[in-house]
């Protein structure tokens, strides 16, 4: 038997409130701003349109829970408190309320989206959205996904990262290996390895801390155009992963194997060497 949402949150008034169904901007996932900055994700619900699509008191807000089709990730209900104008750059002054509060970041919805509007009048929905789940905790980033199947943006490992995710943690801690990135933008490469006593995660949280991790043509670029273009560009996998005490000389080995399969020396990569 389904549950939809009127089933599990009573509203006292749905025609105080407008759905916001936030999804991809061309540059970050809802999803991902969410877990990296609350205030930043409050500033995605002060956006403002010409056409003032958020016209009622309150915005019932939802993300797009993008590592599945049709779902939805409740983000909260923000009170309108100000109108800052007619024009885009101006918004909405808002505020986070404490309506439904313990489902924010837990509850999912399942609504196969028609049309592109992100604005919905809520009294419209509550029977179309469907509960999925509650998770037990407030979403934090995604599952490990095991090592063959990393193959993750820069702003989604930075998510891990930053929330210091156990399960990606456990993983990565205690392997090394040989990894590459991707540069979205040009499609170059960077071909690097994890050695000695440090294990992937660690090599990787210095990129996290300065989009470069102290390579040297990888450092001029992010010097050149700030972290946020390792942000936007930069994507990363796992070529091959060993046990901690496989001798580093396999390991350098087969990253020479890599620069040379994948051409990342010269004018394809970013490596020197």
């Amino acid at each position: 038997m389904d549950i939809h949402l009127n089933d599990i949150l009573t509203f006292e008034n749905p025609k105080d409130h407008k759905i916001h169904l936030a999804n991809w901007n061309g540059e970050m996932h809802p999803l991902d701003v969410f877990v990296r900055d609350k205030e930043e994700w409050k500033g995605w619900n002060s956006w403002r349109s010409e056409k003032d699509d958020f016209n009622r008191r309150y915005i019932f807000s939802l993300m797009d829970y993008y590592h599945e089709p049709n779902e939805w990730l409740f983000g909260g209900v923000y009170e309108i408190v100000a109108r800052l104008g007619t024009t885009r750059s101006k918004g909405y002054e808002v505020a986070l309320t404490d309506q439904f509060s313990p489902y924010i970041g837990r509850l999912k919805l399942h609504w196969k989206r028609s049309g592109r509007a992100k604005s919905r009048k809520l009294e419209n929905y509550l029977e179309e959205f469907r509960v999925s789940e509650i998770l037990r905790e407030e979403y934090t980033g995604a599952l490990f996904c095991g090592y063959e199947r990393i193959n993750h943006d820069f702003h989604v490992l930075e998510n891990i990262f930053q929330t210091s995710k156990p399960d990606w943690r456990a993983a990565l801690l205690n392997v090394k290996g040989v990894y590459l990135i991707m540069d979205k933008s040009n499609g170059k490469k960077y071909v690097g390895s994890a050695y000695g006593t440090t294990g992937i995660w660690s090599r990787w949280h210095c990129y996290i801390c300065n989009g470069h991790g102290h390579n040297d043509e990888l450092t001029k670029l992010i010097k050149e155009k700030g972290k946020e273009y390792a942000r936007k560009n930069f994507r990363f996998s796992l070529l091959e992963y060993r046990p901690m005490k496989t001798d580093d000389a396999e390991i350098f080995a087969r990253e020479s194997y890599w620069k040379e399969a994948l051409l990342s020396r010269g004018e394809f990569g970013y490596n020197k060497n």
